[in-house]
Formats: C-alpha cells, structure tokens, sequence
C-alpha cells in the first residue's frame, strides 16, 4: 500500500485538479492502475492486519533466505537460486530440518515483498534504493601545463547519498558513456534505474507525447547493463535534485582551486577513490555514515554483464584523392591505396580507427578535439614512396617531414633513399617518427653520414633501453707486467743442476733432461 502522503496526492490531483491517471502515474513513476484505485477508492476504513505466529523452525532460517533472495535480485533470472536449491542448501550447509514447501512459500512471498520495496518506495521518490541520478558540471583546471574549463560527470544515489565523479575532455556520447561504464565496473554493480537530463548524447529528440528517441549507442548501452533509464520533464530540473547539490559539492571540494591534471586517466582513477574516501561523513538526515548506508543499498543492485561495453560508434566515410577522411572538422590519413573508397570510422572517447568496408583495420589515429587538425601517420605513405625515391621531394610529405631526415635523404644515392624510406616505413608500424629521428642523430655522431644498418642498429638499442653505446677508455696508470723470457737455456739449467752434460742439438737437450727427471722418480728410496 502507498504511503498516506502519496494517496493524498493521487486525490488531490485526479479529483480536484483534473489530471489524468497516465499524467499522476508518470510524475510519481507507479503504474497507472495504481493511480486509478486511490483515486476512485471510497473505503479507507483500516483491516485488522493477521497475527503472525511463530515458526521455530523457519524463524532461524529466515534471515539466510533473505541474504540469498536479495543477492540473487541483482542478478539475471536464469542465475537465481530457485526455492528448491535454496532448500537443498540449507540442508547441507545448516542441518534444517523443515519441509521443502515450507521454504518454498517463504521464498515466494518474500521475493514479491523485496519487489514491491523497490517500486514503490516511500516518498521522496529519489530516495528508492538502487536509483541513480546523472549530470554533468563544469569546473577549471590546469590541464597539461594550460588552463581550461572541462566538465566533469557526477552519478549520484540519493537513498544513501554517495556519488561518484570523472572529468571529461569533452562532452559528448562516447565520453559520457565511457565514463559511466568505468564507474559501473568499479563498483562491480549497477543501478537498478538511472534518470537523466535529457542529454543530446542519450536523446535524439523529445516526441510530442513526451516520449524520447533515443541514440542507437545509448540504447545499446542500456540493453547491455541492463539498467532502467528515466528522463526528466523538460525544464524540471529539481527531478533530480540530489545530483544537481552533488555537483556543487564536488566542485566545491574537490575541484576548487583549479586541479592540475596531466594524466587524465589517473587522476580520474584517483578522483574514484577520493569519492570513497568522502563517504566516511555521516548521512545529512539518516545520522548513519554514508558508506554503511551504500553497503547496504548495493543489495538492490543488478549484477554485471560478463563483458564490458565497447562505447563505440561506426560512421561511413570516404577518402580523398591523398587518401584522407574527414571526422567532424579534422582530417585522418589512410594509405594512397585507399584514395577516393569508401571506408568506415570506428570512434571511440579517444580514438579513431579507420576500417575497409569489410571491417579490416588499415591504422588508427588518437582523436583530436581541436579544430581543423590533420593527423597523419607516415608508414603507408612510406612504403609507397619507397618505390619511386626520387619523387619524394615533390611530394607534400617530404616538407612535413622532420628536418635531419630531410638532410639526411638529400645526400642519399637513389639506393640509399629507398632503403631509408623503407627502413622508416619498418620502424614506423609501431613506434612515432620521434624515435627514428632520435637514431638518426646518434648515429650522426658517430660518422657524418651513417649508413642505414648503423641507423636501424641505433634505433633498435634505443626502443630496448640500452642507447648508443660508448668506447672505453684505458686508464694510463696501468702497471707494465714484466716482459717474459723464453727458451731451452730453463731446459739447460735444469739439466746441469741433475749433473748431465750438455751435448746435442735443444731438441735432444730436453729429452735428456725429461729423461733424468723420469729416471730420478723411479729410483727407490732407502726407505724401501
């Protein structure tokens, strides 16, 4: 049964204002029939509510059933635990020794109480368990080294009063819904229902019955999570009062004064944590800390799917005569071969990757948000100029290229420039013009002008940490070892001091000798 508040409610606007019974149910988001029975009841007279008798033997199990039951609504039905497992279970793991239809009906009934919390939940109606409320702020900060207005996401749960926040680059489909997606797979959970603004990046256009056309991306991001999504009436607002207050207080205490970031991805993994560490303050009203209470509420929560959403896009586009597409206002470079085609963008919050019509990827590109840029990566180009070497200063690539390769291909023979430019269309698969620029002056220090294996020997030292490598010098307080003798006077030495006489040529001089040491050794001692 509603709430006193609510039923009133309900009469007051049917009965004395005139609003219909679909209007009252969609402001206080119940079902219409719901409505029409306050509306038209006519006995309110109280019912003598049955006594509940007690069960000595279901009473001890009840609150084990009631952390199942709850566990099990965040999950989808085919992975719930049916009456029957639960019996089986509190056998085996609790010696209960009630019956099978007992449980079963407990279970029953106790699955349409928990459902019938989650639907209609006392007033107000933002406080339902499981319910989020998104919007988005602004806020300054000094991003890479410039300061610049970017704007932040907030998901808020006014039942608990928690939040969660991450600062965009920009603010659009995929930045948003990348965003929400990281905040889901960090909880380990999603809500139940999340109303929003009526956000271009989720709604295409508000139809004359009030109803909304949703963008393809956003309708897939729902069915993937599994959340339900509720919009607010135009203009209104304070339907979503909590997170509208929460955008304030996060401004004002975690991004005031302006915040440095140069790597969003970790400060925004930060900010996640600093969310947490918010919630040990107690509860405005509920004089609970926020984290208990949010603990309590994630019960309600659905489960998550077992993959994470990609929040991608596709758009056709087509190359021009230099190979090129155009997204939004920049341009992104594809190969020579793909000029005048037809291809497919695939865009994500910061990334753009250019695919064949048969969803082949040829490159990607980082995305770039600044206006009328042109990202152009170099190995496709390469490879083709590498078969006509002598037309590349002609071409608009040669003026775009770092200098000392400019230097460096001029005084090149035909040869040589095409294996340079083959060289570079090799290191460039993987690694920025940067890093083969880098080699090359190294290896111009060695030798005026490096041939191209001392170039790709440098390059491949440098991408595995160990650089160009230096001589060793010798330090000059070496001590100078004796200069060794050589010869068969040792031989002759030796040979007079066991009283032989010299005779022969050196040769048979130390067999003499090798000779009386042997004989020396097998004559026996007095001892024996």
């Amino acid at each position: 049964m509603l709430a006193v508040v609510e039923i009133q409610y309900i009469r007051q606007e049917a009965n004395l204002k005139g609003r219909s019974y679909a209007e009252i149910a969609r402001r206080m988001n119940i079902d219409p029939r719901t409505v029409k029975k306050y509306a038209e009841m006519e006995d309110f007279t109280p019912v003598k509510k049955k006594q509940k008798r007690k069960a000595p033997v279901m009473d001890p199990v009840k609150p084990i059933l009631d952390k199942w039951i709850k566990e099990d609504l965040g999950k989808k039905k085919k992975y719930r635990r049916t009456a029957k497992r639960m019996y089986t279970m509190l056998k085996e793991q609790h010696n209960f020794k009630g019956s099978y239809r007992s449980v079963r009906r407990y279970v029953q009934e106790r699955k349409e109480e928990l459902l019938e919390e989650l639907e209609t939940a006392v007033l107000p109606l933002e406080t339902r368990p499981a319910t989020a409320q998104v919007d988005l702020g602004m806020a300054p900060f000094i991003y890479q080294g410039e300061y610049v207005e970017l704007p932040f996401i907030v998901v808020s749960f006014p039942d608990s009063n928690a939040a969660y926040t991450q600062v965009l680059l920009f603010e659009n489909t995929e930045w948003i819904l990348e965003a929400l997606k990281r905040i889901f797979h960090h909880m380990g959970q999603v809500p139940r229902v999340i109303r929003f603004d009526n956000l271009s990046a989720a709604v295409k256009r508000i139809l004359p019955n009030g109803d909304r056309e949703l963008t393809d991306i956003f309708q897939r991001f729902v069915l993937h999570y599994g959340f339900e999504c509720e919009f607010c009436n135009v203009g209104r607002g304070n339907e979503k009062g909590n997170v509208e207050s929460k955008i304030n207080y996060i401004r004002n205490n975690f991004f005031l004064p302006e915040q440095r970031i140069d790597d969003l991805e970790q400060f925004n993994q930060q900010l996640l944590e600093k969310c947490e560490e918010d919630w040990e303050r107690p509860h405005y009203r509920k004089e609970r800390s926020i984290a208990n209470l949010f603990e309590e509420e994630k019960n309600f929560f659905l489960q998550l799917p077992e993959k994470e959403f990609e929040c991608v896009r596709y758009e056709e586009v087509k190359a021009d005569k230099y190979g090129f597409i155009r997204f939004e206002t920049n341009q992104y470079s594809t190969s020579p071969q793909f000029a005048k085609k037809k291809l497919i963008a695939k865009i994500s919050y910061n990334e753009i990757e250019i695919l064949t019509e048969d969803y082949i990827s040829i490159i990607k590109h980082k995305r770039m948000y600044e206006k009328t840029q042109r990202s152009l990566k170099w190995q496709p180009y390469l490879t083709l100029m590498a078969k006509r070497p002598n037309a590349l200063k002609y071409t608009s690539f040669y003026d775009q290229m770092p200098e000392e390769w400019r230097n460096y291909l001029s005084n090149c023979t035909t040869e040589e420039k095409k294996k340079a430019l083959e060289l570079l269309a090799s290191l460039l698969k993987e690694h920025d013009f940067e890093l083969a620029t880098q080699a090359l002056r190294l290896a111009g220090q060695v030798v005026e002008h490096p041939d191209i294996e001392s170039i790709k020997q440098i390059f491949y030292q440098l991408i595995n940490g160990r650089g160009i490598r230096k001589n060793i010098d010798l330090k000059s307080d070496i001590p100078v070892m004796p200069e060794a003798s050589r010869g068969v006077q040792h031989y002759d030495q030796l040979y007079k001091q066991s009283g032989g006489e010299l005779n022969g040529s050196p040769d048979q001089r130390i067999c003499q000798t090798i000779k009386v040491e042997l004989d020396s050794e097998e004559q026996p001692s007095d001892s024996s």
